[in-house]
């Protein structure tokens, strides 16, 4: 079971970097994957593409814990919590200086992609998403538990 937990985190922390919303059932470890509405420009398109996904998410919702694509505040962080591990000094004030400026997520993502710190940047933003995830889904359950003592007294 602690397995199939790291994986449905490792699924989830991955839609999550890919633009997608998540809606996890934990009674039956369905994952249900939508893009970020806020990133989509036509809105007639989305549902019709979509529209399975989207009936099921809003006709079982309370079965769902919905898990969003991270805000630009928090994707900032993690960029700072990276930026502030770097062992090479140098290298470590110049990205403080790139996320200091305009353009900090194009500008840091530019310079890190040729970098020697690209995969590390990778993995240590899969491993940043991944306790988000995990902290949501025990957020989540512990909140349909609650929800369920209430409906059964």
């Amino acid at each position: 079971m602690e397995n199939s937990k790291s994986e449905i985190i490792k699924e989830i922390a991955q839609e999550l970097d890919c633009g997608s919303d998540c809606y996890y059932n934990p009674k039956t470890d369905e994952i249900v994957s939508i893009p970020n509405f806020g990133q989509i420009s036509d809105e007639d398109e989305f549902r019709d593409a979509f529209r399975e996904e989207l009936k099921k998410v809003t006709k079982n919702k309370s079965e769902f814990i919905k898990i969003e694509v991270l805000e630009s505040f928090e994707s900032f962080k993690i960029m700072e919590r990276f930026v502030s591990q770097i062992v090479d000094k140098q290298f470590q004030a110049e990205l403080e200086n790139i996320i200091e400026r305009k353009k900090p997520f194009q500008n840091f993502k530019n310079r890190i992609d040729n970098s020697d710190y690209r995969q590390k940047w990778f993995d240590f933003k899969k491993i940043q998403l991944e306790k988000i995830v995990e902290t949501q889904l025990n957020r989540g359950k512990a909140s349909a538990q609650q929800s369920t003592v209430v409906k059964n007294k």
